[in-house]
């Protein structure tokens, strides 16, 4: 059976996207099953290209094919941050309450109480013969100041799909079906199966 490393450890990521393979003929690996692979530098300017830098890195790592996402928030109000430094927004290996905190901290500043905002994902897929696939997606919203729900991870409870709804209070499936990684998969699960069809 082909093996796929998924190139993170974010737990939430892993599972959206193990949930979107499990009907491919493949076990699907983490980061967390391998020792001492050190971190990849992220130094892409967009989305697309740090998930390439991932993909590339970590296939040649474990000598697995390769599925890496690179994927955030972008706010209006902010210039387009934190974009490809939503993961670290609050500095390296930041996790999410204090890479919110943050984005909390620059809108106090600039006084904005809301501001529209997007979540864009990149998907690079890496095979053991170097075919690369590359997808995205994207989901428009406005970042607000008051957080609600409990679901999902990152930015979340901050960023309202509608007047009233956020992120984080959809079921995994709901979210699914709007996100921005949701869509990317969509579209390169689609690429794949022409591959595990051929």
């Amino acid at each position: 059976m082909k093996k796929i490393v998924i190139a993170t450890k974010n737990l939430g990521k892993l599972k959206e996207i193990k949930k979107a393979l499990e009907n491919f003929p493949v076990e699907v690996l983490s980061l967390a099953d391998f020792e001492n692979i050190p971190d990849v530098v992220e130094d892409g300017k967009t989305f697309e290209e740090n998930a390439k830098i991932k993909a590339k890195y970590f296939s040649k790592k474990t000598g697995l094919a390769c599925i890496a996402d690179d994927s955030g928030l972008e706010v209006d109000a902010l210039d387009g941050k934190p974009g490809v430094f939503s993961a670290r927004f609050a500095g390296y290996h930041a996790e999410d309450g204090t890479n919110n905190k943050k984005l909390l901290e620059e809108l106090e500043k600039i006084s904005v109480e809301e501001s529209p905002a997007d979540y864009r994902c990149a998907l690079c897929f890496i095979d053991t013969d170097g075919k690369e696939i590359l997808t995205s997606g994207i989901v428009n919203g406005t970042i607000k100041k008051i957080p609600q729900g409990t679901g999902g991870f990152g930015y979340d409870p901050y960023f309202y799909i509608d007047e009233k709804k956020t992120m984080a209070e959809l079921t995994p499936a709901e979210k699914d079906l709007i996100s921005h990684r949701g869509e990317a998969l969509r579209k390169m699960t689609a690429e794949l199966q022409k591959i595990f069809s051929a």
